[in-house]
């Protein structure tokens, strides 16, 4: 969950993890550690036809969640990091 000031230009202030709960600091408004955000629009066929959902997840909690994958996450290096 993401945490923004109230001014005309909102900016970040926190990261909550939607799992654990776990606030992840956020300094002059970006986001001073590592987290993964997901953001979904779910389309026919399944029970939540229309819905938005959005949530973030701290690494440990990214990394609890993927071990229990049958399949594993795809991995690779990137060269360059903007």
């Amino acid at each position: 969950m993401r945490v923004y000031t109230n001014q005309k230009e909102p900016e970040l202030v926190k990261v909550v993890c939607n799992c654990c709960q776990k606030i992840l600091l956020a300094e002059n408004g970006f986001l001073k550690e590592e987290c993964i955000h997901v953001e979904h629009d779910f389309g026919f066929f399944g029970t939540k036809d229309g819905m938005s959902h959005k949530f973030d997840l701290c690494e440990e909690c990214y990394r609890k969640i993927t071990g229990q994958f049958q399949i594993p996450v795809e991995e690779w290096e990137r060269k360059e990091l903007l």
